[in-house]
Parts: C-alpha cells; structure tokens; sequence
C-alpha cells in the first residue's frame, strides 16, 4: 500500500483495477454516503482492497459501475464488510442485486468476545493495535474534489479491513466457529432485507405503542403514503410529514379543514398545499373493516412462575457466554430467552450457532434432561 491512495474515476482505470483482483479470493469493502437530503442513499464513495492492492473508486464521475458489478457478484469472492447493511443496501439499490457472499466483521467479532456490535475503530484496535483518525467523519462526500487527508480517512476504512479479515478468520478457525457464521452471512445477501416497504412503514413511526384499533388503520394508510411520496421525490420521510405529525393526525383523525388545522406540528404549507389530501388519506383508514386493522406485536405477559424461569434461563445463557468468552448480549436478548421459555419457534435461540452456544442448553434444562449444579461456587450443567 502506497501513498497517495489510487483514486479511480474513468472507466479503463476502474476495469484495469479490476483485472488485478482477478483471482482474490477476498476483498475488502467499505462505501461513502450522504442521506440527509434525500429518500435514498447517495453513494459517493467505494473502497476496496486485498493484501496486495487498494483504491477509492468515484461513483459520481463514472456513473455506471459496470465493470465492478462481475466482481461484487462472483461467488468465488468473499465481500469483507464492517457492519454491512448500509453498504449493502446502496450497493443493491445502486445495482439491483445484493453483493455475494459477505463477511461481516461486526458480526464475526461478536464470536470472538470482542463485543456486541463493536465499531470499526475499536475493531481495528482490538486485533491489530492501531488507532484510527476520526476527524472526517461528518465528511460531505458528494463534494469534489476530494483532499488527499478524505481520500486517506477513506482508504483506511478498508487498509485495515483487509489486515484484520485473515486475523479474524484464524482466530474463528482456531476456535471451531467459522462455520457457525453462515446462516447469518447468507441472510446479508437476502435482496429482501433492502427493498423500501410502504406498507410496513408505519411500524417504523416512533410512538406506535401509543395507538391501538382504528387509529393503528390510519397510521399505517398515511405512513405508506409518506413512504410512497418520499420514494418518487427522493426527499427524506419527514421533509414529507414528520413521525409527530402522523401520529397526531392518526390519533385525531380530522375530519375537515378546520380540525385538521389544530393538528399541532402541520406546517402551514404543508395544510395548503396537502390538506384535502391528508383528509381523504384519514378517511379512506377509518373506512378500513376491523379484520384490516394492523395489530402490534404483543409484549409477551410472562406469568410470575415464567419469569423465574427466564431468569435462570437467563443465567445460563450467562454462563454459556462467559465459558465461550463472548458477550451475552451478542448471542440473545431476555426477549430471545422468552420466546424459548414460552415455546416459540422462532426465537434466533433456537437455531444455528445461537442454538449449539446456548439455546439448547436452556431448552435442555426446560425439559429436564439438563440440570444445574454448584460446584465451589461456579455454576455446571450436566445431564
């Protein structure tokens, strides 16, 4: 690696940089974005490295990634990437389909005690000891040309990335875990995770909890509106109306003009220009027949005697993770306990490398074939 970091913006650089990877087995990924002002992301940088090679690629001056697109497809080349949704999402929306298959070093870390959902800087201490600079982190990316210390602040993002992915796979070789990462890496590259869904907007409205019946019916015709406004005009949801805005208008339902000028929060502008269209979009959701309703996810009632389960549950899942040396919290939440304790099937407890660490520990105890012992003061399980 050498500086100044290769900045590629024509297309023979980017298919002459993307000849050299021709038979990496990895790379390293990282994007750039801004989102403040609009619906969608707006990809503005793309980072990428192997052992061997590094380059920031500029997907403003070229537009069409075509020459990229092979790589970040071919299945015979791992994606590495540091919490990898946001990457992934405006890669597929940028390029209509997922990278494949991925890495996420967020996720692998996780396994390897380094904490749940650990950050990339305190990753890059963690296994490699360096620390990284933070100060162009609020960066305006779309903004060219970029200065030599963005362009540096950028390529790090991956430099390291691309040292730490052999450490880090190592260590999860040496330990029998690499494989208990499929699962979830294979859900990563699920197209289904990315694509914008109107009609469940509404459960993403803060203050949900607050509604209930009909009032639920309206949230969720008038979320999937804003979501559909905000998609065709790029704008961002609360440009359109704000997450208050909408619960008020769905607590209240208005019925004219005039109530709907009470509605504390609905700007002037917005009443003018949208008013009998927000009392068209209320009506049409209280016309909805109650089997229509939403319906929120229940918070589970655990009876006094379940939640004395769901502790001990709770302390063997402790104990689990200490043996393992890895946060608790990286392997399941109290909910996740729960749902085990009440039976239920879906519980991430209960499959893939969740399930071998802890969950069916716990569910072993449930059904008797596990108990609990004390031995000088530390907790054992044993059939």
């Amino acid at each position: 690696m050498v500086d100044p970091v290769r900045f590629i913006d024509n297309e023979s650089e980017l298919h002459a940089f993307c000849q050299e990877l021709t038979g990496a087995s990895w790379i390293a990924l990282d994007t750039e974005f801004i989102r403040e002002k609009t619906y969608y992301p707006q990809l503005c940088l793309i980072q990428l490295a192997t052992d061997s090679a590094l380059a920031c690629i500029d997907p403003l001056a070229l537009g069409d990634l075509g020459p990229l697109e092979p790589l970040l497809l071919d299945a015979s080349v791992t994606k590495v990437v540091h919490a990898a949704h946001q990457d992934l999402e405006i890669l597929y929306l940028k390029t209509g389909a997922v990278p494949a298959p991925v890495f996420d070093t967020q996720v692998a870390a996780g396994l390897l005690g380094y904490g749940d959902q650990i950050g990339y800087a305190r990753l890059v201490e963690t296994v490699l000891g360096r620390s990284l600079e933070k100060g162009h982190a609020r960066t305006d990316w779309s903004l060219r040309p970029l200065e030599a210390e963005q362009l540096a602040y950028a390529a790090d993002d991956v430099r390291y990335l691309a040292e730490a992915y052999p450490i880090i796979v190592r260590e999860l070789e040496r330990l029998g875990r690499l494989d208990w990462l499929e699962e979830d890496f294979r859900a990563l590259s699920d197209p289904a995770r990315y694509e914008p869904d109107p009609e469940g907007a509404w459960q993403r409205v803060k203050g949900t909890q607050h509604l209930k019946g009909r009032q639920l019916a309206v949230l969720k015709h008038l979320a999937a509106w804003r979501e559909r406004q905000a998609m065709r005009s790029d704008r961002p949801r609360r440009w359109i109306l704000s997450d208050d805005v909408l619960l008020e208008l769905a607590r209240r339902q208005p019925t004219d003009l005039r109530g709907l000028g009470k509605v504390r929060g609905l700007e002037e502008r917005t009443f003018k220009r949208l008013g009998e269209e927000l009392l068209s979009l209320i009506r049409e959701g209280t016309a909805l027949p109650k089997e229509q309703w939403p319906v929120l996810p229940e918070r589970r009632a655990l009876a006094p005697e379940q939640e004395a389960l769901v502790d001990v549950a709770m302390g063997i899942l402790r104990h689990r993770a200490r043996e393992n040396e890895i946060s608790p919290a990286a392997i399941a939440s109290r909910r996740d306990v729960e749902a085990v304790v009440c039976g239920d099937r879906d519980s991430d407890l209960v499959h893939g490398w969740r399930a071998r660490l802890a969950g069916d520990a716990i569910r072993g105890w449930l059904a008797g074939s596990l108990q609990i012992r004390v031995r000088d003061g530390e907790m054992e399980l044993e059939k």
